[in-house]
């Protein structure tokens, strides 16, 4: 009998942009259409997790992200095609999505932020108001490094992190599934924290194995609802 696997979950990012035609319609109209994208959200919760974020005002080329978690890869796919029959379908472009799993890391960390399991395979999210999602690339050359150069790298890059409690960061992997290699998010309430991480980290010696680590998305925690009417 095969070894049991461990419980792993998918994670998706989803990013979505509204079409302006869907301003043009009558309230009546548009709050049909919320209603068909509640109930698709909905659905898509009796499988798994689901946490919705505003773009608004953040970014020009998407109004909204659905964080979505689930222990079965084939649930994205039904919720993505229950939301292109319902009424919002024809309103709805999907402007970026990211790829991506749990995974155990292989470096030693010992620190460990509250609604974390210690293994990394569990994904607790929506903590905070604000979430800022990037996917993630590092060059061929760190992977061709001693591991113990790694890690006495990623050590620095470790304790940096620990100065900043208030800023929880969920490290998922894409190796093979999609064009990245990992896809972070950072949850904290405070965004000015955020950026001082992210200041602290390009002064450590992993920065400078660093391919790709755009696009940033800045994103506002709220009910799908009101991120809607938000638009319109």
């Amino acid at each position: 009998m095969p070894e049991e696997r461990e419980k792993r979950q998918f994670v998706n990012f989803a990013f979505y942009k509204i079409s302006n035609k869907f301003r043009s319609i009558s309230v009546s109209a548009r709050n049909e259409i919320k209603k068909s994208a509640l109930e698709c959200i909905e659905e898509f919760k009796k499988k798994g997790i689901l946490v919705v974020y505003s773009t608004l005002g953040f970014r020009a080329d998407v109004d909204f992200l659905l964080w979505r978690i689930s222990y079965n890869l084939d649930d994205f796919q039904d919720m993505d095609a229950m939301l292109n029959h319902s009424m919002i379908g024809s309103y709805l472009h999907r402007a970026a999505s990211y790829l991506a799993m749990t995974k155990r890391s292989i470096y030693i960390d010992k620190h460990q932020h509250e609604g974390q399991d210690g293994n990394r395979l569990a994904i607790y999210p929506g903590k905070a108001k604000y979430l800022f999602v990037y996917p993630f690339v590092k060059t061929r050359e760190w992977y061709l490094l001693p591991k113990e150069k790694r890690q006495e790298f990623m050590n620095e890059h470790i304790r940096i992190g620990n100065l900043f409690p208030s800023v929880k960061l969920n490290t998922t992997y894409s190796f093979g599934l999609d064009d990245q290699e990992f896809v972070v998010a950072f949850e904290t309430d405070f965004p000015s924290d955020f950026l001082d991480l992210v200041m602290a980290l390009r002064e450590t010696e992993t920065s400078k194995f660093t391919l790709r680590d755009t696009p940033i998305y800045t994103c506002k925690k709220m009910e799908l609802a009101d991120a809607l009417n938000l638009l319109g």
